[in-house]
């Protein structure tokens, strides 16, 4: 049977398609804002190191035109690579930005749990409060964050901005009642929002799935995936909840793990169904990766699309392997539980 003959618009069309290049090859001629004073030291040569990525738009662009999209949402989501010492430069820039613009909104922090708050708040009414004070009432070397010198560039921007901090991540005990209770151990105005959502769809529970399963290295069973599922669903709706709370009649920032700034199930998509009238800017501090020269190909870990408003492109942070450290920490707690186990009793 003959094939039918395409029209010949049509074929030309589809020929020109077939034939185009993936757009955005980052030319010289494209703007590349940031370098080459990097800190991570891995892969500054690649071509994307310091090039901003207007998503939607399919274009590269510079410091001006991402400072321009901050300055005009209400809401502006800075995400992270958290032990990547660029991203957190970044950031303070991104903060330094809106202070220059006239801008005061809150920074809220996921680093900052509920309970601190009050402690926070009395060290900033001093006026006299340094970073390093910061990092002190927060207890930092006892929490889990990378090193406090990675972050000392965010907290120095606020302060020199006279920003409120907000503590907006889940507090410790709420955390612990969850895996009892569920989204039913949420403060009541968050779970009100929860409530009110729409049940994630199998997809996006499947998604989910493996994105905790990829981030803990394979070696969580169904039961322990489920539950990191629902940890991560009630801290997205908690950033969000938090960060709009304090938001009113000033603006935020939120500084957070990139997972927390994607537009397509997180802090923005929480936002933008409680919250619909403030605009929000997410913004994605990536790291390269030597076999990814394409913005496209960073997108096959997120579905197949980049979830933000804006991609910045940074070197890469030199680390342990994270897999073989959380492998090792597992098989101490299985010894330890294991020696604590009543032994059987003789005849």
């Amino acid at each position: 049977m003959t094939a039918p003959r395409l029209a010949p618009a049509l074929a030309a069309a589809l020929l020109v398609g077939a034939c185009a290049p993936r757009p955005l090859t980052p030319l010289a001629s494209d703007p590349r804002p940031f370098g080459p004073a990097w800190s991570a030291p891995l892969h500054r040569d690649h071509p994307l190191v310091g090039r901003i990525l207007d998503v939607e738009g399919r274009r590269w662009v510079d410091q001006a035109t991402l400072d321009a999209a901050l300055a005009a949402a209400d809401v502006a989501v800075l995400g992270e690579v958290h032990d990547n010492p660029d991203a957190h430069l970044l950031q303070a820039r991104e903060i330094r930005a809106l202070a220059a613009a006239g801008k005061r909104p809150v920074l809220a922090f996921e680093m900052i749990n509920p309970t601190q708050q009050e402690a926070v708040d009395a060290l900033l009414a001093t006026g006299t409060a340094t970073a390093d004070a910061v990092g002190e009432t927060l207890e930092w070397p006892k929490t889990t964050w990378p090193p406090f010198a990675m972050y000392r560039p965010v907290f120095e921007a606020g302060l020199a901005a006279r920003l409120p901090f907000v503590a907006a991540n889940l507090s410790r005990p709420v955390a612990r009642e969850l895996m009892k209770k569920g989204l039913d151990a949420l403060p009541e105005a968050v779970h009100a929002w929860v409530a009110r959502a729409p049940a994630p769809s199998p997809a996006e529970l499947a998604a989910l799935r493996d994105e905790m399963a990829r981030d803990h290295c394979g070696e969580m069973d169904d039961g322990m995936l489920e539950l990191l599922v629902l940890m991560q669903r009630a801290r997205d709706a908690q950033l969000a909840y938090l960060t709009n709370a304090r938001a009113d009649g000033r603006g935020a920032i939120l500084v957070a793990g990139d997972g927390h700034a994607r537009n397509d199930r997180a802090v923005p998509s929480w936002l933008a169904r409680e919250a619909p009238a403030r605009k929000v800017v997410a913004v994605a501090h990536l790291e390269v990766q030597p076999g990814l020269r394409h913005p496209d190909d960073y997108a096959a870990d997120y579905g197949g699309r980049l979830p933000f408003d804006y991609v910045i492109f940074t070197p890469a942070a030199e680390r342990e392997d994270p897999c073989a450290k959380l492998h090792l920490q597992l098989e101490a707690k299985k010894k330890a539980a294991a020696a604590q186990a009543p032994r059987p009793q003789g005849p």
